[in-house]
């Protein structure tokens, strides 16, 4: 089975090497990378990456600001994804994690019953108090998690979806795939969620514009979840909210966003079932002099660019702020403010 991971990276260089093998080991045979502007190496690794085949990196092609629409629209063209019996559109930042036989993308979607699209919950992963970046598996450091059925007092989260090469596309989402509205009923794909259900007719349709990427995850993730790493530690985020995000430039990653992802009322270690074979595959990518040194500089890089910006008194602010910063969402604390109890 051919499956395809598409994605779009700016300054993601410590991050590259662990989210390569990470998504080999569930499955994932082919990469198509776009990247721009990047300041920290991660083009160079990934380009040193692709003159030994393992992955293909192109340069976004978008000439304005939508970067990730802009990419996924010409990857639609390329013979990577064309060619392969999958698609797996996500970031650097997302992890599978598959419950399902042997925890790989078959074992996922034979559980699901081969539709066309599997859809997979976010599950956001807290900071969990880690200040200092350390060049060491995200899977490994980052465990603490909201309760999977609720989010920000939220019953519907967001998705990420794998889609079979038959699915009826009009444009790659970057959340979800589109087809045309007037595609007659009985040609509509196909369509779960994580746990083989159909997914619910209003987010298949696109109905709701307040709904199309997400559905309530209640009972969504038995055979699958979708750990979303946003914050990683307060450097990286640090540096994440300088370089901004891969659909904006500059974007201001505030308090709210970091409170409503930092989560820490729960611990799910499941994912780290993939550690010994994780590590061991990082272990042989690092063995090439070449790829190990492109790391480490990045390493270096992502670093340096920490250090330079405590030096600006904003983000020095920034710092201090998100450090002292409560750990329930706002609308949590919000909610027990007004019942009148102490958060």
């Amino acid at each position: 089975m051919r499956i395809t991971a598409v994605t779009c990276v700016k300054n993601e260089g410590p991050f590259l090497l662990e989210w390569i093998a990470f998504n080999r080991l569930i499955g994932v045979t082919d990469f198509l990378f776009y990247s721009n502007d990047c300041t920290d190496g991660t083009d160079t690794l990934l380009d040193a990456l692709a003159a030994r085949g393992m992955v293909q990196h192109l340069p976004n092609p978008a000439e304005g600001r939508n970067y990730q629409m802009e990419a996924l629209k010409a990857a639609a063209r390329e013979d990577i994804v064309t060619g392969a019996d999958w698609i797996w559109v996500a970031d650097v930042d997302e992890f599978l994690n598959i419950r399902a036989g042997d925890h790989s993308i078959p074992a996922l979607i034979d559980a699901c019953g081969n539709p066309q699209a599997i859809s997979l919950s976010f599950q956001f992963f807290a900071s969990g108090g880690i200040r200092d970046f350390k060049d060491r598996p995200v899977i490994e450091q980052f465990t603490q998690t909201h309760n999977p059925d609720l989010w920000c007092g939220e019953s519907a989260i967001e998705v990420k979806t794998l889609m079979r090469h038959d699915f009826p596309l009009q444009y790659f989402g970057a959340h979800r795939p589109f087809f045309r509205k007037s595609l007659p009923k009985g040609k509509r794909p196909a369509w779960t969620d994580g746990a083989g259900r159909a997914v619910p007719h209003r987010f298949v349709i696109a109905a709701n514009p307040r709904r199309i990427r997400k559905f309530p995850v209640r009972g969504a993730r038995v055979h699958a979840t979708l750990n979303h790493y946003a914050l990683r530690s307060l450097d990286s985020y640090l540096v994440k909210n300088d370089r901004g995000d891969v659909n904006r430039e500059h974007r201001a990653f505030d308090d709210t966003y970091w409170r409503e992802r930092n989560d820490a009322a729960m611990q799910d270690l499941t994912i780290q079932r993939h550690l010994p074979a994780l590590n061991a595959a990082l272990a042989d990518m690092k063995s090439d002099p070449e790829i190990a040194a492109l790391h480490d500089e990045a390493v270096r890089l992502h670093r340096a660019r920490r250090d330079a910006l405590m030096d600006q008194p904003a983000y020095r602010d920034m710092y201090d702020t998100l450090t002292a910063a409560s750990t329930l969402p706002p609308q949590e604390e919000a909610l027990l403010r007004d019942l009148g109890v102490p958060a």
